[in-house]
């Protein structure tokens, strides 16, 4: 395959099929993912997120259907489409033992980049943690492992970064501190895929929006498209806006079933 083009997607999947045994999780995926923004992709437990992000990053493979990333073939070009991009799960991957320097310098050496300690220095300022940096990272508040975490997936300048619910278990602080973070990626030109539980994330950082629900994508869209899907309520002849999760709930049905 050729060397992949600006104007292509950064994400193309088509027809993506993923089964356990009898558990159907990805029932025929399509979905595009335009190269520097964030996509949110937004569905309850259980709905195939974390499915698809497997199979995107080369780690499952699927039973049907097709999935490009950076124009490379998942299951063809697996070594190119690693080289291509950084997963974040939804545990941050920190060493503890370390300090938040020593962690980022020891990524910087096992990707084989040149002068690792520049590199670390250059992402504790971009992600304000200069001042910390020479701590353990078991000191760390869970925001600011996070963030840690996320400029570990930066070395290398990957072209698309994966987040699997990067936010779970984190107090509202901690978790605003993670979307300061994202956009910081997305300014970068790097492309994020963002997979969420968490409705008004995926309002505040997404530029679009798409809904996984019984392994099916059934809504895909900006926020302003999503909330045109449903009629304005009036009150007093004031006319309100639906919220995103109005718009989920009413897309989804009020159960937010998982796959069957």
């Amino acid at each position: 395959m050729s060397e992949p083009s600006g104007s292509d997607p950064a994400i193309r999947v088509s027809g993506l099929q993923k089964s356990f045994k009898d558990l159907h999780v990805l029932r025929g995926i399509d979905l595009e993912v335009e190269r520097g923004g964030i996509l949110a992709l937004l569905g309850s437990n259980g709905a195939g997120k974390t499915t698809l992000v497997r199979i995107l990053s080369t780690l499952l493979r699927a039973d049907g259907g097709s999935a490009e990333v950076n124009g490379y073939d998942v299951a063809a070009e697996a070594p190119r489409v690693r080289e291509s991009i950084s997963l974040t799960g939804q545990f941050a991957a920190v060493d503890e033992t370390l300090s938040g320097r020593e962690n980022l310098v020891m990524v910087a050496r096992l990707r084989h980049q040149d002068d690792p300690r520049t590199i670390a220095d250059e992402l504790l300022a971009r992600f304000s943690l200069t001042d910390s940096g020479a701590r353990r990272a078991a000191t760390y508040s869970g925001g600011m492992r996070r963030r840690l975490d996320i400029a570990m997936s930066l070395i290398g300048d990957p072209a698309v970064i994966f987040l699997d619910e990067p936010t779970t278990g984190l107090d509202p602080q901690a978790r605003v501190e993670v979307w300061r973070a994202v956009a910081e990626l997305a300014r970068g030109g790097t492309t994020v895929l963002l997979t969420t539980q968490y409705l008004e994330e995926a309002e505040h950082l997404a530029d679009r929006i798409a809904i996984l629900h019984r392994g099916r994508i059934i809504a895909d869209g900006t926020l302003d498209e999503l909330e045109r899907l449903l009629p304005p309520a009036k009150i007093e002849y004031v006319e309100k806006r639906p919220t995103l999760e109005e718009i989920f709930l009413s897309i989804v049905g009020a159960d937010g079933g998982s796959a069957s």
